[in-house]
């Protein structure tokens, strides 16, 4: 199923989105406004902008926009159907579009806390995340490597899956955000078959794939071309294959990346494993054409983000595209309003169950 096609439920109740700023010296700012700008967005959502008005204002002015909006002091007072946002501080604030500064980091971090606040605390449905730097967040003492690991921890989580998703391919990666010297010793046979169940949940979980079929890829060049470059997919990944196999889970693989994506096997899988970042992110973003999401899966909360950075060099010149965060927006409604809709489902199935054992119950007396 595309997530494209999930969003069938036109009768949900209004669906709160939240949305952190992100670095106010970066595009974040940008496109959010150029995408609440469509207004077919707004139909049975509340979107929340967690930032300063301020901030949107500046933004609002260099775009020319005529985008409207209600300040609002928390999130019991959000209009639906309607952009709000809530000031997370009372600072004055220069904003230096392009630059690379503490105070990118700073604000960032204050209005992503107070985000990930209201979504663990379910007062949001869903959060969307605009693009941080990692460089101005370490400057205000930000101690994660990205939004990944900080809405993990938050959520009360050991650990999550990081998911790229776009209209052709959903990819999951084994590790993320660390240094390539540190990838062959962190791929363990347990982390391998956590990541790839995770992959299996969230295809079921989040959308509605019954039955997924997942490609694994190798980790060293040619899958380590039958140990020759390698025995990580001989010691480590097929293992891991062959027992989710047993298991019952369509799981295909170790295949070379190159050649995997080169020849568009991609296309004949509902998700693939990445063994680590660049690895799996090259071929994604050469063949989303700057259209991916990133979804952090496996969580009980909903996070998604745009698959691009801060975009310093166009930052305040009206040059940056929105529709990654479009679809980041899309995706977040749907999977919310999808595990809602899971929820009634089971919960439905739960009350026949019990209505049909009173009734044999009775009928044994």
């Amino acid at each position: 199923m595309n997530y494209r096609e999930i969003v069938k439920f036109a009768d949900m109740e209004n669906i709160k989105v939240g949305i952190s700023i992100g670095d106010i010296n970066g595009i974040g700012p940008e496109v959010i406004i150029k995408a609440l700008s469509h207004q077919n967005l707004l139909k049975n959502i509340t979107p929340i902008v967690y930032g300063s008005s301020k901030v949107i204002s500046y933004y609002k002015n260099i775009l020319n926009s005529d985008i409207s909006y209600s300040n609002c002091s928390d999130v019991e007072r959000a209009q639906e159907e309607k952009v709000n946002i809530i000031n997370c501080w009372q600072d004055t604030v220069h904003i230096n579009p392009g630059l690379q500064e503490e105070n990118g980091g700073k604000y960032a971090y204050i209005a992503l806390d107070k985000a990930v606040k209201d979504l663990v605390e379910s007062k949001i449905d869903a959060l969307v995340t605009a693009p941080i730097n990692k460089k101005t967040m370490k400057m205000a003492n930000f101690p994660y490597p990205g939004h990944t690991e900080y809405v993990t921890e938050r959520a009360g989580a050991e650990s999550s899956l990081m998911l790229m998703v776009s209209e052709s391919m959903r990819l999951g990666l084994v590790t993320a955000h660390m240094p390539l010297a540190e990838v062959a010793a962190s791929i363990t046979p347990e982390l391998v078959e956590e990541k790839l169940i995770a992959l299996y949940h969230t295809c079921r979980n989040d959308f509605g794939i019954t039955k997924p079929t997942i490609a694994v890829l190798g980790l060293n060049p040619h899958a380590g071309d039958e140990g020759l470059l390698g025995d990580e997919e001989d010691k480590v990944i097929n293992p891991v294959l062959i027992k989710l196999k047993k298991s019952g889970h369509l799981v295909y693989g170790p295949f070379a990346a190159d050649g995997f994506f080169g020849s568009g096997k991609y296309k004949k899988f509902d998700a693939i494993l990445s063994m680590y970042h660049d690895q799996g992110l090259v071929g994604f973003k050469a063949l989303s054409f700057g259209q991916g999401i990133n979804y952090t899966a496996g969580l009980n909360v909903i996070r998604t983000s745009p698959d691009h950075g801060t975009g310093y060099e166009i930052a305040g010149k009206s040059e940056a595209n929105e529709s990654s965060f479009v679809n980041a927006l899309k995706l977040a409604v749907d999977i919310a309003r999808y595990r809602k809709e899971f929820q009634e489902l089971e919960a439905n199935s739960l009350h026949k169950q019990k209505q049909q054992k009173r009734t044999e119950e009775e009928e044994n007396k």
